[in-house]
């Protein structure tokens, strides 16, 4: 790192920069004057699109991924195009400054953006880098005596994590393009964590369920006045009563000597059991001893949160950033539960001063990491500063989800120091002989908490799980062995096995975590990423995989099976741990993983050999024995395999189909569901009769996006054909014919108040001539009104008013158009036109996708990529994958290159 001394007169002046502008406000009231603190605003330089290189690289070895591939994948990075005018101020600051302190995160990507820093602004000044993991004045005393130098095995750790994304990305996404759908991406976590998601979903879909049944009873001792408690059969004859975990995922049972009742057989044991003498076998008494949970890691905070407040890891990790940044909480993204020694004396303290010294233990509590390669930061997760401050003392600073945050954070800290919960458990036994000669066991549990410890501040919540038993407290009375006993009632009741519980995002992050699945950091982003690119979707908490993540990971599965491996995709997080240890380094590790080593194949050589990949069969799920759902263009659909009779018409279908509603999980779909799809599907189209000015055909149909009607356009005949216009190259020679294309038909969607079995044939005529042309204002520019994906509009150049009703469409005149365009969109200024239509997040930019009136008619645009909608395609037929597709061809095919005009020639001024 640069230490030269300035030539030019000392300022005093030190520049400190951070990623975000939060953090410097907060950080800038600490360290007082003399101190200028600016933010980078996150990254200045990335990898750009390969088609934004210049012409030069273009066909050169860092063409296909703007990585050099033939001098140690070494990067190609450039300056964002948003960061310019950034870098710029930047600069300037640093002209006037004597030192400079980088102070981004601690962590891998804190420290590329450091050297990112460094490599762009070539300071000439002394640089020190400065890392703390909270931000209080004392954390950054403390920091301002631990200067270091860059750390550049981190930052080749994270310069290797972004080449290997930029290399898993650009290799196996577009192979998912040609053989599932456009606009779908891979990841090397995301991929995985989708095939989590189904995975569970396939273990449902399996699931056969099974029925058995037991015996709930309430008993009164007999010789005292002791309250009744509840009892379950446990044993019939000696035999242990078959319970859910004895039933495999076939419903098939698989525990050895048990008693599997079924309903017959326990309604006819509780009938025996009516008039029985019950008695006390036995009683037990064990100690119960519970250790409080250990601080956060990034982990386990959006596990929590997930549970307790019900928040997407999303949002948990936006609001602790927050908190973060304002100097509330530690950092927030570490792996690590230890705590340094001025959190865990301030736990104590306040844990003494709350709840008494009796639930503070005499030793303090020591956290070993769970993960062997914890390394993002060096504590936990907990309130900032060497003195906690307390829910109440900030209850006027944090609202709403701040402050429920902190809170959490607050309590989990705090417990993690307290004593253990202490109390008993006691088990009874019971039983008596039934009317019909057998013997009936039943067995009651209950939990007594003698001292809360830990739990008088917090108590860790839990996921779903399978089966899930009754472990409510209850207390028992005090009774020995051979007391007698009254039973109230003694019922049968049934019950079914359960399938897998589908993930949330709190336990699909804890599975993460504990396969070694991505890192802390990126836990919540790679939900999001999958959320977002329409691989999984949210039920309520549940995690549902879309039918189309299916088929990706089918893919995946088959033909690149090593990258959606959990051990494998573990074992890379090891490699790039290896890598921020010093211990390897990134370009022979990519090397190796890019081109391979021997025997052991690489990447490259992987998607070079992957032979026929038979997109039909991987787009295809058998569903019974005749029907099989498809993965098609505009989403799932249900397809019969056998010729099957139509109800309505007695007709005979060759290839029957029906749509899947967008909100049926597939474990739902079962054979039944399928069967009963086919059968109640609406009719794929009906004839309305013929147009009389062109003789073709109208019908009317219901389709991915609702009800429409269209014309049929006839083939064309061979005569057309072969009177096709023949067209001739420069040297007279004929070119070949072209492909003979049939015109586009005219469409029209059908109005909310039109069904496709109402629909008339001048109805349908009359939405098929839209847009209809009113006339033109006083300037010349035509009027129109249409019908559009948010209800009816006027439409004048790039300007668009909205109307009331759909039928108005057709009886809205030019004066009343006129007189809704006199009026302005928002007063006192021109409102924006807001976009034509919106599609989510891009896969490549991350930027939301928007449909704008150009001046040259619609356009998508991802903020940085524009393309024209294409001539003939209407604004409500484009999806997110078509979208994110054209997007993806343009930066394929780069910019549009033009004739450049020669430059005007300028009069200089001659310097006097």
């Amino acid at each position: 790192m640069p230490s030269k001394a300035a030539s030019k007169p000392q300022t005093g002046k030190k520049l400190v920069i951070v990623e975000s502008p939060a953090k410097s406000k907060t950080i800038a009231k600490y360290l007082g004057e003399g101190f200028v603190v600016e933010a980078s605003i996150g990254h200045i330089r990335d990898l750009p699109q390969p088609s934004d290189l210049p012409a030069d690289l273009k066909k050169s070895a860092i063409g296909k991924f703007a990585v050099d591939l033939e001098n140690g994948f070494k990067p190609y990075y450039v300056i964002s195009p948003d960061k310019k005018k950034k870098v710029a101020e930047l600069k300037a600051q640093l002209k006037d400054a004597d030192e400079l302190y980088l102070a981004t995160d601690g962590d891998r990507e804190g420290e590329a953006i450091a050297w990112h820093l460094l490599e762009v602004l070539k300071p000439k000044v002394p640089v020190h880098r400065m890392t703390f993991a909270e931000i209080t004045k004392e954390s950054l005393q403390r920091a301002l005596g631990n200067l270091r130098e860059l750390d550049t095995d981190l930052v080749d750790a994270q310069e290797t994590r972004r080449v290997l994304d930029r290399l898993y990305g650009y290799e196996i996404s577009p192979v998912l393009w040609r053989k599932v759908s456009r606009g779908l991406s891979a990841g090397r976590v995301q991929s995985v964590v989708t095939r989590m998601v189904v995975e569970r979903e396939r273990e449902r879909m399996a699931f056969r369920s099974a029925g058995y049944w037991d015996l709930l009873g309430t008993f009164t001792p007999d010789a005292s006045a002791g309250q009744p408690f509840g009892a379950k059969l446990s044993a019939v004859d000696g035999r242990r009563v078959a319970s859910g975990r004895d039933f495999n995922d076939k419903g098939e049972l698989t525990g050895r000597n048990v008693a599997h009742l079924d309903e017959a057989s326990a309604k006819a044991l509780a009938d025996a059991l009516q008039h029985a003498d019950f008695s006390v076998r036995s009683m037990e008494h064990k100690p119960y001893t519970r250790r409080p949970a250990a601080p956060f890691t990034t982990s386990t905070l959006q596990q929590e949160a997930g549970r307790k407040l019900r928040f997407s890891s999303k949002s948990t990790m936006q609001t602790a950033q927050r908190l973060y940044e304002n100097g509330y909480i530690t950092y927030m993204r570490t792996d690590s539960s230890a705590l340094s020694d001025e959190a865990v004396n301030a736990a104590r303290r306040q844990a003494s001063e709350l709840y008494g010294p009796e639930f503070v233990p005499a030793a303090k509590r020591v956290y070993a990491n769970k993960s062997s390669n914890a390394q993002e930061a060096h504590e936990a997760i907990r309130p900032a500063g060497d003195s906690f401050r307390t829910p109440a003392q900030v209850a006027s600073a944090l609202r709403g989800d701040e402050f429920k945050l902190y809170e959490l954070i607050w309590k989990r800290t705090v417990a993690s120091q307290m004593a253990d919960a202490k109390g008993s458990t006691a088990t009874i036994k019971l039983g008596a002989a039934a009317a019909t000669g057998q013997d009936a066991e039943f067995s009651a549990s209950g939990t007594v908490i003698t001292f809360r410890g830990f739990l008088a501040a917090y108590e860790e919540g839990r996921d779903e799980s399978r089966n899930d038993a009754d472990e409510s407290e209850s207390r028992l009375p005090n009774v020995k062995e051979e007391d007698v006993l009254t039973a109230a009632d003694v019922t049968a009741s049934g019950h079914e096995t359960s399938p897998p519980p589908r993930f949330t995002e709190a336990s699909l992050t804890k599975e993460m975590e504990e396969r070694d699945i991505g890192r802390p950091s990126t836990y919540a982003s790679t939900l999001s990423t999958i959320m977002d690119r329409g691989y999984v979707r949210k039920q309520g908490s549940a995690l549902i995989p879309t039918w189309i993540a299916f088929s990706v990971i089918r893919l995946l599965e088959q033909h690149f099976s090593s990258y959606v491996d959990y051990k494998f995709t573990a074992g890379m997080e090891t490699g790039l741990d290896r890598i921020a240890n010093g211990e390897d380094k990134g370009s022979e590790w990519l090397k190796h993983f890019y081109f391979g080593d021997g025997a052991d194949a690489g990447l490259l050589a992987i998607v070079n050999n992957l032979g026929e990949i038979d997109a039909r069969d991987i787009n295809s799920i058998k569903i019974g024995e005749d029907l099989v759902l498809r993965v098609g263009k505009f989403g799932p659909y249900l397809e019969s395999t056998v010729p099957t009779l139509d109800p309505k018409t007695g007709e005979i279908i060759e290839s029957a189909r029906a749509n899947v509603p967008e909100d049926l999980a597939p474990d739902e779909l079962t054979p039944a569901k399928a069967r009963e799809l086919m059968e109640t599907a609406a009719p794929e189209e009906r004839v309305l009769g013929v147009e009389e000015a062109t003789g073709r055909t109208i019908v009317a149909k219901n389709g991915r996006y609702g009800p429409y009607v269209t014309e049929v356009i006839p083939e064309l005949t061979e005569e057309e054909i072969a009177n096709q216009p023949v067209e001739y190259y420069k040297n007279g020679k004929p070119k070949p014919a072209k492909k003979p294309v049939k015109a586009k038909p005219r469409t029209g969607s059908l109005f909310k108040s039109m069904t496709v079995d109402s629909v008339t044939l001048d109805e349908a005529l009359q939405l098929m001539s839209l847009p209809r042309v009113l006339g033109a204002d006083a300037e010349g520019n035509e009027i129109t009104v249409q019908n559009g994906r948010f209800g009816p509009y006027l439409k004048k150049g790039s300007d668009s008013r909205s109307i009331g009703s759909e039928e108005e469409i057709f009886t809205i005149t030019l004066e009343t158009a006129l007189g809704i365009y006199s009026q302005p969109k928002q007063r006192g200024a021109r409102a924006a036109v807001p976009p034509l239509a919106e599609f989510g997040d891009d896969p490549v930019s991350g930027k939301k996708i928007v449909v704008k009136e150009g001046r040259f008619g619609p356009y998508i645009t991802d903020g940085v990529t524009n393309i024209t909608v294409p001539r003939g395609t209407d604004v409500e037929e484009l999806t997110h994958e078509i979208a994110v597709g054209l997007l993806a061809d343009k930066r394929e095919r780069g910019p549009a290159t033009r004739t450049a005009k020669a430059p005007a020639k300028r009069k200089v001024a001659a310097r006097k």
